[in-house]
Protein backbone atom coordinates (compact mmCIF):
# COMPACT_ATOMS: atom_id res chain seq x y z
CA UNK A 1 0.00 0.00 0.00
CA UNK A 2 1.76 3.24 -1.03
CA UNK A 3 0.64 6.54 1.09
CA UNK A 4 2.48 8.88 0.45
CA UNK A 5 6.33 9.57 -0.31
CA UNK A 6 8.37 10.88 2.29
CA UNK A 7 11.84 12.42 0.51
CA UNK A 8 14.67 12.17 3.41
CA UNK A 9 17.97 13.74 2.27
CA UNK A 10 20.94 12.61 4.47
CA UNK A 11 24.03 15.16 4.37
CA UNK A 12 26.57 12.63 6.32
CA UNK A 13 29.87 11.93 5.16
CA UNK A 14 30.61 9.03 7.17
CA UNK A 15 29.37 5.58 5.27
CA UNK A 16 28.47 3.43 8.14
CA UNK A 17 26.41 6.22 9.77
CA UNK A 18 24.53 6.99 6.62
CA UNK A 19 23.91 3.23 6.01
CA UNK A 20 23.16 3.00 9.99
CA UNK A 21 20.99 5.48 9.64
CA UNK A 22 19.25 4.90 6.22
CA UNK A 23 18.52 1.42 7.31
CA UNK A 24 17.18 2.41 10.51
CA UNK A 25 14.16 4.64 8.69
CA UNK A 26 13.68 2.23 5.77
CA UNK A 27 13.12 -0.68 8.75
CA UNK A 28 10.30 1.72 10.29
CA UNK A 29 8.64 3.19 7.28
CA UNK A 30 7.87 1.66 4.00
CA UNK A 31 7.11 4.88 2.33
CA UNK A 32 10.62 7.02 3.20
CA UNK A 33 12.75 7.69 0.12
CA UNK A 34 16.21 8.19 0.87
CA UNK A 35 18.47 10.59 -0.95
CA UNK A 36 22.28 11.19 0.31
CA UNK A 37 24.23 14.73 -0.45
CA UNK A 38 27.72 15.30 -0.25
CA UNK A 39 27.62 18.80 0.11
CA UNK A 40 25.29 21.82 0.55
CA UNK A 41 25.60 22.29 -3.37
CA UNK A 42 24.14 18.81 -3.66
CA UNK A 43 21.45 18.95 -1.08
CA UNK A 44 20.64 22.63 -2.84
CA UNK A 45 20.14 20.38 -5.91
CA UNK A 46 18.23 17.81 -4.33
CA UNK A 47 16.02 19.96 -2.55
CA UNK A 48 15.24 22.03 -5.76
CA UNK A 49 14.78 18.37 -7.96
CA UNK A 50 12.84 16.43 -4.94
CA UNK A 51 10.16 17.21 -2.97
CA UNK A 52 12.29 16.95 0.69
CA UNK A 53 10.73 16.68 3.75
CA UNK A 54 13.29 16.62 5.93
CA UNK A 55 16.86 16.96 5.69
CA UNK A 56 19.08 15.11 8.21
CA UNK A 57 22.68 17.29 8.21
CA UNK A 58 25.53 16.24 10.15
CA UNK A 59 26.60 20.12 11.71
CA UNK A 60 30.08 19.76 10.23
CA UNK A 61 29.10 20.27 6.74
CA UNK A 62 28.48 23.64 7.15
CA UNK A 63 29.96 24.95 10.09
CA UNK A 64 32.37 27.19 7.40
CA UNK A 65 29.39 28.27 5.19
CA UNK A 66 26.59 29.30 7.64
CA UNK A 67 25.71 32.05 5.83
CA UNK A 68 25.20 29.47 3.04
CA UNK A 69 22.91 27.28 5.03
CA UNK A 70 21.13 29.86 6.51
CA UNK A 71 19.73 31.21 2.88
CA UNK A 72 19.19 27.42 1.84
CA UNK A 73 17.45 26.84 5.11
CA UNK A 74 15.20 30.51 4.46
CA UNK A 75 14.41 29.17 0.80
CA UNK A 76 13.32 25.75 1.65
CA UNK A 77 11.59 26.73 4.79
CA UNK A 78 8.64 23.94 4.52
CA UNK A 79 11.38 21.38 5.04
CA UNK A 80 11.82 20.30 8.40
CA UNK A 81 15.96 20.58 9.14
CA UNK A 82 17.60 17.74 11.43
CA UNK A 83 20.67 18.08 12.75
CA UNK A 84 22.87 14.88 13.40
CA UNK A 85 25.22 16.02 16.39
CA UNK A 86 27.85 13.42 17.53
CA UNK A 87 30.35 15.92 18.50
CA UNK A 88 30.59 19.17 20.43
CA UNK A 89 28.05 21.67 18.33
CA UNK A 90 27.54 25.21 20.34
CA UNK A 91 24.28 26.24 21.42
CA UNK A 92 24.15 28.60 18.24
CA UNK A 93 24.79 25.55 15.73
CA UNK A 94 22.25 23.78 17.21
CA UNK A 95 19.43 26.56 17.40
CA UNK A 96 19.57 26.51 13.62
CA UNK A 97 17.36 23.07 13.39
CA UNK A 98 14.46 22.35 14.01
CA UNK A 99 15.22 19.27 15.23
CA UNK A 100 18.58 17.40 16.59
CA UNK A 101 19.03 13.56 16.83
CA UNK A 102 22.35 12.40 18.68
CA UNK A 103 24.12 9.67 17.68
CA UNK A 104 23.44 7.68 20.82
CA UNK A 105 19.67 7.96 20.38
CA UNK A 106 17.87 4.94 20.36
CA UNK A 107 15.76 3.55 17.79
CA UNK A 108 12.49 4.57 18.89
CA UNK A 109 13.69 8.30 19.83
CA UNK A 110 14.69 8.47 16.37
CA UNK A 111 11.96 7.06 15.08
CA UNK A 112 9.38 9.14 16.99
CA UNK A 113 11.25 12.29 16.18
CA UNK A 114 11.29 11.21 12.53
CA UNK A 115 7.78 11.24 12.93
CA UNK A 116 7.54 14.22 14.69
CA UNK A 117 8.93 16.36 12.35
CA UNK A 118 6.34 14.30 9.34
CA UNK A 119 3.01 14.71 11.80
CA UNK A 120 2.69 18.02 9.03
CA UNK A 121 2.08 16.30 6.04
CA UNK A 122 -1.39 15.71 5.28
CA UNK A 123 -1.36 12.72 3.32
CA UNK A 124 0.74 10.84 6.19
CA UNK A 125 -2.25 11.67 8.61
CA UNK A 126 -5.37 11.14 6.30
CA UNK A 127 -4.39 8.34 4.21
CA UNK A 128 -4.05 5.74 7.21
CA UNK A 129 -7.27 3.60 7.59
CA UNK A 130 -8.15 3.80 11.56
CA UNK A 131 -7.60 -0.14 13.37
CA UNK A 132 -10.60 -1.95 13.99
CA UNK A 133 -11.41 -2.53 17.76
CA UNK A 134 -10.14 -6.48 17.29
CA UNK A 135 -7.15 -4.79 15.53
CA UNK A 136 -5.97 -2.69 18.21
CA UNK A 137 -6.40 -5.02 21.05
CA UNK A 138 -4.17 -7.32 18.59
CA UNK A 139 -1.56 -4.10 18.39
CA UNK A 140 -1.78 -3.97 21.95
CA UNK A 141 -0.83 -7.35 23.00
CA UNK A 142 1.86 -7.09 20.30
CA UNK A 143 3.98 -4.07 21.72
CA UNK A 144 3.98 -5.76 25.28
CA UNK A 145 5.64 -8.76 23.24
CA UNK A 146 3.36 -11.39 23.47
CA UNK A 147 3.82 -14.38 20.45
CA UNK A 148 0.62 -14.80 17.65
CA UNK A 149 0.03 -18.00 20.02
CA UNK A 150 -0.24 -16.02 23.62
CA UNK A 151 -2.05 -13.75 21.68
CA UNK A 152 -4.80 -16.20 20.27
CA UNK A 153 -4.46 -17.31 24.19
CA UNK A 154 -5.08 -14.41 25.80
CA UNK A 155 -7.97 -12.74 23.35
CA UNK A 156 -9.44 -16.65 22.52
CA UNK A 157 -8.74 -16.55 18.97
CA UNK A 158 -7.27 -18.51 16.35
CA UNK A 159 -3.23 -18.18 15.87
CA UNK A 160 -4.41 -17.69 12.14
CA UNK A 161 -6.74 -14.91 13.24
CA UNK A 162 -4.11 -13.00 15.28
CA UNK A 163 -1.86 -13.28 12.06
CA UNK A 164 -4.64 -11.54 9.85
CA UNK A 165 -4.81 -9.22 12.07
CA UNK A 166 -1.43 -8.54 12.13
CA UNK A 167 -0.88 -8.70 8.25
CA UNK A 168 -4.13 -5.97 8.51
CA UNK A 169 -2.09 -3.82 11.35
CA UNK A 170 0.78 -3.58 8.55
CA UNK A 171 -1.17 -2.61 5.96
CA UNK A 172 -3.25 0.02 7.24
CA UNK A 173 0.05 1.36 9.30
CA UNK A 174 2.26 0.91 7.30
CA UNK A 175 4.85 0.09 9.90
CA UNK A 176 6.60 -3.18 9.95
CA UNK A 177 8.54 -3.06 13.09
CA UNK A 178 8.01 -3.47 16.74
CA UNK A 179 9.20 0.10 18.05
CA UNK A 180 7.84 1.65 14.96
CA UNK A 181 4.29 0.22 15.89
CA UNK A 182 5.03 0.90 19.71
CA UNK A 183 5.20 5.13 18.69
CA UNK A 184 1.95 4.35 16.89
CA UNK A 185 0.39 3.84 19.50
CA UNK A 186 1.21 6.16 21.57
CA UNK A 187 1.27 8.54 19.25
CA UNK A 188 -2.59 7.50 18.21
CA UNK A 189 -3.25 7.47 21.95
CA UNK A 190 -4.22 4.07 21.74
CA UNK A 191 -1.85 3.37 24.67
CA UNK A 192 0.64 5.72 26.96
CA UNK A 193 4.25 4.79 28.12
CA UNK A 194 2.87 4.42 31.82
CA UNK A 195 1.21 1.40 30.49
CA UNK A 196 4.03 -0.36 28.57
Amino acid sequence: MDRCRINIAIAEPSDVIYEGLTNLLLKNESHFYIFRAASLDELKTLCINEQITIVIINPQKFINRLNDFAKLKKNFNHINWIGLIYSYFDNETISKFDDTINITDSEIIISKKINRNIEKCDCHQSVQEELSERETHVLLQLIKGLSNKEIADKLNISIHTVISHRKNIIEKTGIKSLPGLTIYAISKKITSLDAL
